[in-house]
């Protein structure tokens, strides 16, 4: 007979009186039966057709239970939602603006926000640095290559920003997107 925590499901010995994993005392239980011989089983057969639709129920102490995760739960907490607004560009921040659960909170909606101005201001930022270039391409490409750097850098600074639950507000953007996220 398997012995299962009853608070963390960890497989346990039936003579352990502490949980191994997350170190609960666990209940005593009763030695466990010596099994059945299997020819008396087999001479005596259980009567399926008894009464149609009933079926015997046994009592279980939850010590005896296996163990069952709780269900997951479908939300993110606030700052998993802000740190996702940032990955993949604009597209993710319009997402949780769009998301049910989340566009009601005010710091992933500000997160929200900054990622998508953040973007387009990466964008204009790259379509200025593609009409430089068509008169000094030397220069541009070395701009192209610290924008695309900086882009990079933010994204993974406003992520690690988000996940630690900090409300960090960029120059200007940061503003515009608590001014936004103020408004429902």
């Amino acid at each position: 007979m398997t012995k299962f925590c009853t608070q963390c499901g960890a497989t346990v010995d039936e003579s352990a009186r502490f949980c191994k994993r997350c170190g609960k005392q666990l209940l005593p239980t009763q030695p466990a039966e010596q099994a059945a011989d299997p020819r008396v089983a087999y001479q005596n057969p259980p009567n399926y057709g008894q009464q149609a639709g009933y079926q015997e129920s046994t009592f279980q102490s939850p010590e005896n239970r296996p163990y069952q995760a709780p269900a997951p739960s479908a939300d993110l907490k606030p700052n998993i939602a802000g740190m996702l607004c940032y990955p993949l560009s604009f597209i993710s921040g319009i997402l949780f603006l769009l998301l049910k659960p989340y566009n009601k909170d005010q710091f992933v909606r500000f997160h929200a926000f900054q990622s998508i101005f953040f973007f387009l201001v990466l964008l204009g930022l790259k379509i200025a640095i593609g009409v430089l270039s068509l008169f000094t391409w030397p220069l541009s490409n070395l701009l192209s290559s610290g924008l695309n750097l900086l882009g990079f850098g933010g994204t993974i600074w406003l992520m690690y920003q988000a996940y630690q639950g900090i409300k960090f507000k960029l120059p200007v953007i940061g503003e515009m997107a608590e001014n936004q996220a103020e408004k429902q």
